[in-house]
């Protein structure tokens, strides 16, 4: 769904540091993927996401969301997804909260968006970050909360999100200057600690 191309590449970093035959049969699909043949990409990259490579299992997530080479399908989507997010991998994590939220091969559930752009937030996910702001601004998924969404907004907009700089400035106007500085001194605190227990 989400920046399918810079993650392929990093991942394809990583797999061609480890074992040759992962690296060998990805780099194959890689090559095939750039080429826009869908169909041998995920004949090659198939096996390694059912050896459990989570970057894989992510990459097969979009091919289904996107209908690349297999049909349009969220609940495959959301298959390979979740095997890849229950591992830590912070773009599937994203992807599952995108899905939830807006009930895409899922029942709509604001609470399990909220767990999926949580641990995604949590690695420094942008989009997450912006998107966690949205659930706290709108009181989707949790209790409604100005200084939680202009957190997460300032969070994301010191990483380039513009959006989030102007929804930010939007909900500072509802907001008093003791909850505006309570928001930026969670905000330094969460950037402090990694964004873990924010």
């Amino acid at each position: 769904m989400k920046r399918l191309l810079p993650v392929l590449m990093g991942f394809a970093l990583l797999l061609l540091s480890s074992t040759e035959g992962w690296s060998a049969d990805f780099q194959k699909g890689w090559n095939a993927y750039t080429k826009k043949d869908y169909a041998t990409a995920l004949r090659e990259w198939e096996p390694l996401a059912e050896q459990g490579v989570a970057g894989v299992q992510s990459i097969l997530g979009n091919m289904y969301a996107n209908g690349q080479g297999v049909p349009q399908n969220d609940k495959t989507a959301v298959k390979w997804w979740k095997l890849a997010a229950e591992q830590g991998d912070a773009d599937a994590q994203y992807n599952l909260g995108v899905l939830y939220a807006n009930g895409q091969g899922v029942p709509q559930d604001y609470k399990t968006a909220v767990k999926w752009y949580r641990l995604a937030a949590e690695q420094g996910d942008a989009y997450a970050q912006y998107n966690l702001g949205l659930m706290y601004y709108n009181g989707e998924g949790v209790k409604q909360d100005n200084i939680y969404a202009y957190m997460w907004w300032n969070i994301a907009a010191s990483s380039g999100n513009k959006v989030a700089s102007k929804n930010r400035d939007i909900v500072a106007k509802r907001m008093n200057s003791n909850q505006i500085e309570t928001a930026q001194k969670l905000a330094r605190k969460c950037v402090r600690k990694k964004y873990k227990r924010c």
